[in-house]
């Protein structure tokens, strides 16, 4: 047994932001691991500010649960298939023995309507916020192969995505809230 490299941590910063984020190397299993130590590598630059966003992996496997410790709102991105319906209902099960408020939207809504009704009956019976859907978009994978985001370039799924990030922050920092 020799001790081997999974990842690696890398950390960008300046006086305003903060960037962490790792590459795990294929096959390795300490996943995990190397997100909650992204998030200890992030909370070491002392800066001011109000918010952070961690974008967890799909699924439910240990890095998801990495991700939801310690953190005030978990906006669970949904894909309308039986197995993103799955994935949300742990991950919400999980999210709410963390005690964390959550939030839905769906990715894709448009590829499977059924199931996105599904979703948004899911949410209504749960009592649980369920702020948006974005649209497929062949734009998207055009700016993202061309260097940029979504919502840099006009495009139906970027006007989307704009539109839920700001009833996210609403969600969060709502009078009253965490």
């Amino acid at each position: 047994m020799v001790p081997a490299v999974s990842g690696e941590l890398m950390l960008y910063s300046d006086e305003e932001k903060v960037f962490s984020t790792a590459q795990l190397k294929m096959g390795s299993g300490t996943s995990g691991m190397l997100v909650s130590e992204v998030k200890k590598q992030m909370k070491s630059v002392k800066i001011n500010t109000e918010l952070a966003i961690i974008d967890g992996s799909p699924g439910i496997g240990c890095p998801v649960i990495a991700s939801l410790s310690g953190v005030d709102m978990v906006l669970i991105v949904a894909e309308p298939s039986v197995s993103g319906i799955s994935d949300m209902e742990r991950i919400i099960d999980t999210a709410a023995k963390f005690g964390t408020k959550l939030a839905v939207c769906v990715n894709k809504y448009d590829t499977n309507i059924k199931n996105t009704k599904k979703i948004e009956e899911f949410c209504k019976k749960q009592v649980l916020p369920y702020i948006g859907k974005i649209p497929f978009d062949s734009n998207a994978v055009k700016s993202i192969n061309s260097g940029q985001t979504i919502v840099e370039i006009d495009c139906i799924s970027g006007v989307a995505v704009k539109e839920i990030y700001h009833k996210t922050l609403n969600l969060l920092f709502e009078k009253g809230g965490d």
